[in-house]
C-alpha cells in the first residue's frame, strides 16, 4: 500500500492527456529558480517551454521504455530486460544497431506507479489500433509503450530512400494493440494528420514524424525529369504512397 501526495494534486501540475496506462502532466511554472535564472524561466513559460512528465500505471499494463527513461517508481513494480532468449537478444541488438534505438528496452511489470524522466519535449500518446495496428516512427521519437506492442526494424522501400532522403536505412516499427508514447519537438496541437486512400503524399523535407506501416515510403524527384526538378527548385521529395495515415509536423524537426 502506498500514497503519493503533492504530485498530480499540486496546483502547479496540469494533466495534459491520458490514454491506456499513460498520463502526461506538465509543470506550469518552474518554481526552483534563482534570481539569475528568473528572467529565462519567465520567458520559457510564456513560450510554452515547460517540463513534461509521463506517469505509467503498471497495474493497467506492463510498460516498455527507452533505456534510461525511468525516474522513480513505487509499489510492487519489477524490472526485466524483456529478452526471451539468445535469439531474441540477437534480434533486439540487431534492430537497435540499425534503427539507432536502445537495443535492450527495460520492461516494467507488476502493480504500482512508474514515473519517467521529465523532458521539455512534447509528449504524444497514440493508440496503435487507430493506425490499423502498425506504425513506423521517425528516429528518436520512441519513449515508451504498453508491452503488448511488438517492435521491428522497417527497411526503406528502396536504397534511394536512405541515400537521397537524408534518412537511415531502417526505422523503428511498432505493431499490435496498445498505447504508444512519443517525444516530439512539435506539440500535438500543431501536427497535421493526412489520411490517404490509394493516394500519394509528397513532402519536401523530413517533416513526417510517423506513418502507417501499410504505406510505401520512397524518395523521388519532384518533377518527371532532372531538368524539371531543378527548374522547380524542389529537387527530391519524400513520398508516401498507398492507404494509411501520416503525422506531419508543420516545420522541420529540430533538437530541443
Amino acid at each position: 500500500m502506498y500514497t503519493v501526495k503533492n504530485f498530480t494534486d499540486n496546483d502547479d501540475i496540469k494533466v495534459l492527456d491520458s490514454l491506456g496506462a499513460f498520463t502526461v502532466v506538465e509543470y506550469q511554472r518552474d518554481l526552483s529558480v534563482s534570481p539569475d535564472d528568473a528572467q529565462l524561466a519567465y520567458f520559457c513559460n510564456e513560450m510554452n517551454v515547460r517540463k513534461r512528465q509521463v506517469i505509467c500505471d503498471v497495474s493497467k499494463a506492463s510498460i516498455t521504455t527507452q533505456a534510461g527513461a525511468m525516474q522513480w517508481m513505487v509499489g510492487d513494480v519489477n524490472t526485466t530486460t524483456g529478452v526471451k532468449g539468445v535469439g531474441d537478444l540477437f534480434g533486439k541488438a540487431l534492430r537497435g544497431s540499425v534503427t539507432g534505438e536502445s537495443a535492450i528496452k527495460p520492461e516494467y511489470t507488476g502493480r504500482g506507479m512508474l514515473v519517467l524522466e521529465p523532458t521539455y519535449h512534447h509528449i504524444l500518446l497514440l493508440d496503435v489500433a487507430a493506425w490499423d495496428g502498425s506504425i513506423v516512427l521517425d528516429d528518436g521519437l520512441f519513449l515508451a509503450c504498453e508491452s503488448t506492442l511488438r517492435h521491428k526494424a522497417v527497411a526503406r522501400s528502396n536504397l534511394s530512400s536512405a541515400a537521397l532522403g537524408n534518412e537511415g536505412l531502417f526505422n523503428l516499427g511498432i505493431q499490435g494493440s496498445g498505447v504508444l508514447c512519443l517525444e516530439s519537438a512539435c506539440p500535438k496541437e500543431e501536427l497535421v494528420e493526412v489520411t490517404l486512400q490509394d493516394d500519394v503524399l509528397k513532402i519536401d523535407g523530413n517533416m513526417a514524424i510517423a506513418w502507417s506501416g501499410s504505406l510505401r515510403f520512397t524518395v523521388e524527384r519532384s518533377g518527371k525529369s532532372l531538368i524539371g526538378s531543378a527548374a522547380s527548385g524542389e529537387g527530391l521529395v519524400n513520398v508516401y504512397r498507398g492507404t494509411g495515415k501520416v503525422l506531419l509536423a508543420p516545420v522541420l524537426q529540430g533538437a530541443v
